[in-house]
């Protein structure tokens, strides 16, 4: 296929003018054949790599943590008409029975390709190595204590897929678990700080240990202030470190959002929507990881109002962000090839380059979904 008259994003360069060829399910460059292609006008739109959500728990209705193939599929529709084309959901801190079943749900998903449906690209464990001070909408009587054993057997569960993992450096065993992860099989496994009452001192040994990525930054964590800096002070001190934000414009406000930007630089932040099984749904009454929340509007809370998850998808997470006045481009790098480096898929997936798998959008100027491309089909 060849994609013209649009505006396509590149990274470091912003939006280039200029002609896109796809051959098969790739991008690629152009060649002798390509007068005989499929041709789409893009005119008057933007094209940008498919959106990566790496941190979310369900939507439609669904939640990852049930364990069912069926939710999941509903799940990956979801997200992909929205403009989601890889996923990376996340669990919660449940018995390690539920945790082995989820990461068996996953991996028998991933065997199939939901043809309207979003690719899943890794599973995102967000517990149960966390504090049960700061475990927010988590359940504190599932809480476990750093586990290499535990975490290799969902490993295996998860046939490989396991990409992150949620740890407080502050609880007992932590830094010998990530020393450990780091010295065997399963170092590709981010390991992400998060739900935590740790200082500076003990999130920056943790970092330089091997962690490489902050679960939602500024919630489930202290304060960032000018004499205790904390875990946000010792993610800033670490520049391989990548730090996820809920842009939904309830979790973090507009000024910190700007100021997360000019601390962090666009090439270390992951747009995550962190969303849960109301989104793309009405208010009312829902669950998240057993715990009951309710919905009202743009909040989705607990019974004594701690935010349970969002409801919001990362496509309008991104439109959050511009309207807050972050840089669309920057927003964008954001929202695909930082989260694709996160969890290590950026080989195939994030950008528009040749060779890479044509997964890619047209916005309109207001930032609209035009079209949907998967494997450089449309789908939407």
């Amino acid at each position: 296929m060849k994609i013209i008259h649009g505006l396509v994003f590149h990274e470091g360069k912003g939006f280039v003018k200029e002609t896109l060829y796809t051959k098969q399910d790739c991008f690629s460059l152009p060649t002798s054949e390509d007068t005989e292609d499929t041709i789409l006008d893009a005119e008057g739109c933007y094209i940008i790599p498919g959106l990566i959500d790496i941190h979310f728990h369900g939507c439609a209705g669904h939640d990852f943590s049930d364990a069912s193939c069926e939710g999941l599929t509903a799940i990956a529709e979801y997200q992909l008409s929205q403009g989601v084309t890889s996923i990376c959901p996340a669990s919660m801190t449940l018995s390690p029975e539920i945790l082995r079943s989820i990461c068996e749900c996953g991996k028998n998903f991933s065997d199939k390709d939901v043809a309207n449906g979003s690719r899943l690209v890794g599973i995102n464990l967000e517990g149960p190595f966390i504090s049960s001070e700061r475990c927010g909408a988590q359940n504190p009587n599932f809480v476990h204590p750093a586990d290499f054993t535990l975490l290799n057997e969902l490993q295996d569960c998860a046939n490989g897929l396991v990409k992150l993992v949620t740890l407080a450096p502050e609880t007992p065993g932590a830094m010998d678990f990530i020393r450990q992860v780091k010295r065997s099989a399963l170092k590709d496994i981010s390991i992400s700080l998060g739900h935590t009452t740790s200082d500076y001192d003990t999130a920056k040994e943790a970092l330089d240990s091997g962690a490489n990525h902050i679960t939602h930054l500024f919630n489930a964590m202290p304060a960032f202030t000018h004499r205790a800096p904390g875990v946000i002070g010792a993610a800033f001190d670490s520049p391989d470190c990548f730090v996820e934000i809920i842009c939904d414009g309830v979790h973090i406000a507009p000024p910190v959002i700007r100021a997360a930007f000019a601390m962090f630089g666009s090439h270390r932040i992951v747009l995550i929507s962190d969303s849960m099984r109301a989104t793309g749904l009405s208010d009312g009454n829902y669950t998240l990881g057993g715990l009951d929340v309710t919905v009202n509007g743009k909040h989705a809370t607990l019974k004594d109002g701690t935010l349970a998850g969002s409801v919001t998808n990362l496509s309008d997470c991104l439109r959050c962000a511009v309207s807050m006045g972050i840089p669309l481009e920057d927003a964008i790098l954001c929202a695909t090839i930082n989260p694709a480096r996160a969890i290590g898929i950026d080989s195939d997936y994030g950008t528009l380059t040749p060779g890479k798998v044509a997964d890619f959008l047209l916005l309109d100027k207001d930032l609209h979904l035009v079209g949907v491309y998967k494997n450089g089909q449309k789908v939407k």
